[in-house]
Order: structure tokens, then C-alpha cells, then sequence
């Protein structure tokens, strides 16, 4: 604010202003900064793989994006109520991309944001639970408004990962929010989880309240090696 003050002091186009109006610009641009130091901070914990905004998304490659449904995920009353979300298509087709730009305007909208892959996220698990941290970044990932996981159904999971994702599951149901991206259908999740029970309980939690879009199409990677040759 004290930068803001001598810069409108040494502007000769604010000289005219009443004390209320240059008052309320002084204010305006200290709101401004707050809320952008906010935002970059949301960001930097949210890790996100990509820079995507909702307002560089093209709906003119032919993915089949649903515009109408990516446009109210993009509101975000979806996470107001704790629902999920999944965008599920074949390799190449932007699902983490538009997952990241969801995750951005999530941040815009003072929420917090954390994506990770879920291989890499087992991983981290499977440490933490060696070293003792495990309660502790169980506790992390339950907090966050919402939870990005990518490339879900990657590749199967052991007896220790059913069980961690369950209890994350469990812990943000009907709190917070988790989005999901796969290259497998829904209806080969179940096998993929493996054991009945875990996956009966942990799609219960993550499928019945999610949004599903849906992407078809071939790699857009290719699509921008061929337009760029």
C-alpha cells in the first residue's frame, strides 16, 4: 500500500480526484495486490502440471469435449457441493491439461488445489507410512477443497494402496472434492482396484456423485507434431 500511495502520489492524472476517489483507488489497488499474492500462493501449493486456464481451452479440436458440461464444471458449484469428477478418453486427448485448468480456476475462486499423479502419490504413501509421516499427509490430503488425481488406473494397485485410497476416499466423502483422469472406462475401475470389497468402497465414494466427461479422439501430441512439421 505504502508503493501504491507514492505512485499515485507522483501520477499527474490522479491529481484531480476528490480524497474519497483517490481513497478508493488506493484500496483498489491493495485489494488487487492481496488477491494476486493469494492466487500465486493457491498455485504454487497446487502443483500443477500444466499452465491451463478455462479460457484457453479449444473447443474446436475434434475431441467430443462437451462444452456445456465443461463450462458449469468450470463455475465450480460442483465442489460447493463435494462432488467428484472424472474425464476419461485415450492418451493424448488434453485430460490432464483440462484437469489443471479446473484446478486453476478452483485457485481463482480462493479454493485450495492439489494435483498429483496417483502412481507418484502411492509412492509418497509408501514412504510416509515407512518413515512415520503417513497420519500426517493423510491428514494434508484431506484438508484440500480439491484433490487432482491423474492417471488413474495406470496400473494396478497392491493391498497397501487399495487401503490408502480408501481411507482418502473415506476422509474428503461429502467434504471436499476429488477429480479423477483415466485412460479406462468406468466400468473396468472395479477390476483394476481388485479386491471386490476395496472396490465396491472406493468407487462408491469416488463414482455415484461424479460428473463424468468423456473425451474420444486421437492424440492432440500428434495433432501438434503434424501442424508445427
Amino acid at each position: 500500500m505504502a508503493q501504491a500511495f507514492t505512485d499515485l502520489g507522483n501520477n499527474d492524472e490522479v491529481a484531480g480526484l476528490s480524497h474519497a476517489e483517490w481513497l478508493a483507488l488506493l484500496l483498489d489497488h491493495e485489494a488487487t495486490y492481496r488477491n494476486d499474492r493469494r492466487l500465486a500462493l493457491r498455485l504454487r501449493h497446487a502443483r500443477l502440471r500444466h499452465h491451463a486456464i478455462p479460457e484457453d481451452v479449444d473447443y474446436r479440436a475434434p475431441r467430443g469435449l462437451d462444452r456445456r458440461l465443461f463450462d458449469t464444471l468450470i463455475k465450480g458449484d460442483w465442489i460447493t457441493r463435494h462432488e467428484n469428477c472424472a474425464i476419461i478418453g485415450p492418451t493424448g486427448v488434453g485430460k490432464s491439461w483440462l484437469a489443471c485448468a479446473l484446478g486453476h480456476k478452483a485457485c481463482r475462486d480462493n479454493r485450495s488445489v492439489l494435483y498429483t499423479r496417483l502412481p507418484r502419490l502411492i509412492e509418497e504413501l509408501a514412504l510416509a507410512k515407512g518413515d512415520g509421516r503417513i497420519a500426517a499427509r493423510m491428514k494434508s490430503l484431506a484438508r484440500v477443497d480439491l484433490l487432482i488425481l491423474d492417471d488413474w488406473g495406470l496400473e494396478p494397485l497392491d493391498g497397501n494402496a487399495r487401503h490408502h485410497l480408501l481411507e482418502i476416499l473415506e476422509d474428503r466423502y461429502g467434504r471436499c472434492s476429488t477429480l479423477v483422469t483415466s485412460q479406462l472406462p468406468v466400468a473396468r475401475w472395479h477390476e483394476l482396484i481388485g479386491d471386490p470389497t476395496y472396490a465396491d468402497a472406493i468407487l462408491d465414494r469416488l463414482v455415484h456423485n461424479a460428473h463424468r466427461l468423456e473425451i474420444t479422439g486421437e492424440s492432440m501430441r500428434r495433432h501438434t507434431a503434424a501442424v508445427t512439421a
